[in-house]
């Protein structure tokens, strides 16, 4: 508390040095930030992640995660992008979604809820296929540490439609800016569902992808022979290295294997035993990796009935592959999509979420 003599001392300085100290008191209020690289210790991430030489991390995968804890009322991030022009991060304080943010270089600067800790992520929105995302360091007054309280782990392995491809059509329309301007990953069925169950989670997912062949394409890898690579794709340099394995692998492929391509290039017919002789050596791959997991499989509500019939009988063979293994399968409804390229929209996901959330919730309580 300021008392009488402090307040005549402050009237005599003001008088000497006038604005300059008024100045010297405005700044002296403010909150005092310092620079913390992506490489701090008190940084923590997920996901498909590389730890960069310039003590930077670039964030891969659909869903990869910066996590902190930050104290104080403000920060800010400061990002940057591989190749790409732009990209998309999704923001998360204290458990609440605080939006979709453009990454273009520019610093991003963000108010949080009051100057004690708060927890912070930042989710990378688009995927592998469209560049890396790179975390290089974070303005704020303190850091303290991330301590982790065990949670179950869900991955979900897909293509375009886990990875939220198409889904945010409000601020940027269908059929214009890039292909990936309306990806959003963090309200992708998946990771909803895995909120929704208190689970953390990991994305495995590339747009295109099928079992045993891509949309409109027969000759480039597909899931199974990507899995393993950091970055999704023919890169063999550098593969997962999964501190934490996960509890629960879903996987929702089948919808680029059955399709019709583009309808202009030559594509032959559906082989449904080829599909069923990829999927079923994938699935036995999994169980290599993650001995003590179960494995759901589900169906597409995005696909025609024929090809429903056809997904869901190649399903219930390759469980029957597995006999022994815990191999479950899910049937979506059928749903007609609302977002781009007749991908779900971001109501889509969340019916999509409504209905696996009580399935693998059960599977959980097993």
């Amino acid at each position: 508390m300021i008392n009488f003599q402090h307040k005549i001392l402050i009237m005599d300085l003001c008088k000497r040095f006038g604005f300059l100290f008024i100045l010297i008191l405005t700044v002296g209020c403010k909150q005092v930030e310092r620079n913390f690289r992506a490489s701090s210790q008190l940084i923590q991430y997920e996901g498909r992640y590389e730890n960069l030489n310039d003590t930077s991390v670039a964030l891969i995968g659909s869903g990869s995660v910066v996590e902190m804890n930050i104290v104080g009322d403000t920060c800010t991030l400061f990002l940057s992008n591989g190749v790409q022009d732009h990209s998309y991060v999704a923001l998360e304080v204290n458990q609440e979604y605080k939006g979709r943010f453009l990454v273009d270089g520019s610093p991003i600067g963000i108010k949080l809820p009051s100057s004690d800790t708060s927890n912070v992520k930042i989710y990378k929105a688009t995927e592998a296929s469209t560049g890396d995302v790179i975390f290089n360091k974070v303005s704020a007054k303190k850091l303290i540490e991330v301590t982790h309280v065990y949670k179950p782990i869900i991955e979900f392995i897909g293509n375009s439609i886990t990875c939220g491809m198409g889904a945010q059509t409000e601020e940027i329309p269908c059929d214009t800016g890039e292909w990936y301007d309306q990806h959003n990953s963090y309200l992708a069925y998946g990771p909803r569902t895995a909120r929704a169950l208190n689970c953390d989670y990991r994305l495995s997912c590339v747009s295109g992808m099928g079992m045993y062949r891509n949309w409109n394409d027969e000759e480039q890898p597909v899931m199974p022979d990507v899995y393993k690579n950091l970055r999704l794709n023919s890169n063999t340099s550098k593969k997962i290295t999964f501190e934490s394995k996960p509890d629960l692998v879903s996987i929702a492929l089948g919808t680029n294997d059955l399709s019709l391509g583009d309808g202009k290039k030559d594509r032959s017919g559906f082989d449904q035993n080829r599909f069923i002789s990829n999927y079923t050596d994938f699935v036995k791959m999994i169980f290599d990796m993650y001995p003590e997991t179960k494995v759901v499989m589900l169906t597409s509500p995005m696909i025609g009935e024929r090809e429903q019939r056809i997904l869901l009988e190649s399903l219930k063979i390759i469980q029957q592959n597995m006999t022994g293994k815990p191999v479950y399968i899910f049937e979506f409804a059928q749903m007609e999509p609302n977002g781009c390229g007749g991908h779900p929209n971001l109501r889509d996901h969340r019916k999509m979420a409504e209905q696996l959330i009580p399935f693998l919730g059960k599977l959980f309580d097993n």
